[in-house]
């Protein structure tokens, strides 16, 4: 049995092909420690420089917007 089978095993373990297969838990937790270390390094990642430039007018026209709509109820 190869390891890619002995981490997939059918819930009952009679080889059945109609039987859902599920992952060993060790894979299972392998897999969910890789994927929560890759998440915390996008999510730890400084916001690339453009992106604050596009913030930055977003919000300027934004105030832009507000002032001129309470100006108008003046």
């Amino acid at each position: 049995m190869s390891d890619v089978d002995s981490a997939m095993a059918t819930p009952d373990g009679d080889g059945d092909q109609d039987s859902e297969l599920t992952l060993d838990p060790r894979v299972q937790e392998s897999i969910g420690r890789s994927l929560k270390a890759h998440y915390d390094d996008i999510v730890n990642a400084p916001v690339p420089d453009k992106f604050l430039v596009l913030l930055a007018q977003l919000e300027a026209t934004e105030n832009r917007a507000a002032g001129a709509s309470t100006d108008e109820l003046n």
